[in-house]
């Protein structure tokens, strides 16, 4: 741990000479103390415990005003008290009781222009919840009084088109999700200055249905006017504009053009390895990406380092039985069977069937195709 007296705004205090544990060197910091993580490294004969080199920051460090800055306008937008919990909730991913607190506010409210904010609010957490033709049946009732009480180009109303194509889009009714995110982009190209965030956040929408479609050069090129504008995004490490180059690679990986994928997914994961935690989901579905990559060249051993880069993030970050640890040990096993370590590949095909079947269905299309991969790699051994 760095700390240079002259830079830090943060009160702290050795307490070395109070502490019970003298050696330890300890120091208290005051509370909302933040670091920057200079490196992280592997402590030898420890397999999962790391050594991380902090560094205090000022009040007046720039990248952390921005930041903070950014995270206050996603959170707290326009809303207050209960209502900014609930925000707050769901960009934690606590879907659950966001929802109860929005049930509560909606059974406190007869203001018709809040309910549908609830509304639309309780539509979100359904969608989070992967409940969606009950996050339609709120999106619906929302825009239902939006319709009624906002002109016909208001900004709500592109937002509740934007999000009842999200959930089409996940229940793979391509054609509808479409539809709805058109409505939302052509509001937004009429009320929207040409570099808009939203309008961005529309041109990336369509491109991920026009890539689900299989209409790859469509898909390319609103990924692209997406791209354009959040390359104008006041930090160039906005997690936005990794989202953009995934996007892109995504596109050049179902066309088959490998090396350009590549290229985007580097450029994903070298945005993310700057402005994301070292255990952030979003960097191991870059490695795992760059992995798939590798795979569908040929390239067996960098597609194993991705791979396993990818399982190393998810064991930090994920419970142990989720179904994502399940897939990584079944690429890592596809790596090895593809380089001819049958005897590795039956032992990761282990794993995901293990992990699968605590966490899917039996009849899940995913842990039938780990348990028939193990049941062909013994039949090599």
């Amino acid at each position: 741990m760095s700390i240079n007296p002259a830079h830090s705004t943060t009160p702290f205090a050795s307490i070395t000479d109070f502490s019970c544990f003298t050696i330890e060197n300890e120091v208290l910091f005051s509370m909302h103390t933040t670091f920057r993580i200079g490196d992280i490294k592997p402590i030898r004969g420890h397999k999962n415990l790391h050594e991380v080199h902090l560094t205090l920051t000022s009040d007046n460090d720039n990248d952390l005003r921005m930041l903070t800055n950014w995270i206050r306008e996603e959170i707290y937008s326009d809303s207050e008290g209960w209502e900014r919990l609930a925000q707050l909730l769901i960009k934690m991913g606590k879907s659950d009781k966001a929802q109860e607190v929005y049930e509560i506010l909606l059974g406190q409210t007869t203001n018709e222009s809040d309910k549908a904010s609830i509304y639309h609010q309780l539509g979100l957490t359904k969608y989070n919840q992967g409940k969606y033709q009950e996050a339609i049946k709120f999106y619906e009732i929302s825009l239902a009084i939006y319709k009624k009480t906002l002109a016909s180009n208001h900004p709500n109303l592109a937002m509740s088109y934007n999000n009842i194509g999200l959930v089409y889009d996940n229940m793979r009714n391509y054609s509808k999700a479409l539809l709805f995110h058109e409505k939302a982009l052509k509001i937004r190209q009429q009320t929207l200055s040409l570099y808009h965030p939203d309008l961005a956040m529309s041109y990336n929408n369509i491109g991920l249905v026009y890539d689900n479609m299989r209409n790859y050069p469509q898909a390319l090129l609103f990924h692209e006017k997406a791209l354009k504008i959040r390359q104008r995004l006041p930090r160039s490490n906005h997690p936005d504009l990794a989202t953009s180059h995934s996007n892109i690679g995504l596109v050049y990986t179902n066309m088959r053009n490998y090396p350009q994928a590549l290229l985007s997914y580097e450029k994903a994961l070298t945005i993310r390895e700057q402005s994301l935690l070292p255990n952030h989901p979003s960097l191991a579905m870059s490695h795992n990406s760059i992995g798939c990559v590798y795979d569908n060249m040929g390239n067996y051993q960098q597609a194993l380092s991705s791979y396993e880069k990818t399982l190393d993030i998810q064991q930090q970050s994920l419970p142990k039985n989720h179904p994502d640890l399940a897939k990584s040990h079944y690429n890592i096993g596809l790596a090895h069977e593809n380089m001819g370590n049958y005897l590795k590949a039956q032992s990761s095909y282990e794993h995901a069937i293990r992990i699968a079947q605590q966490s899917l269905q039996a009849n899940h299309p995913h842990l039938l195709l780990y348990i028939q991969n193990f049941k062909d790699i013994k039949k090599k051994l």
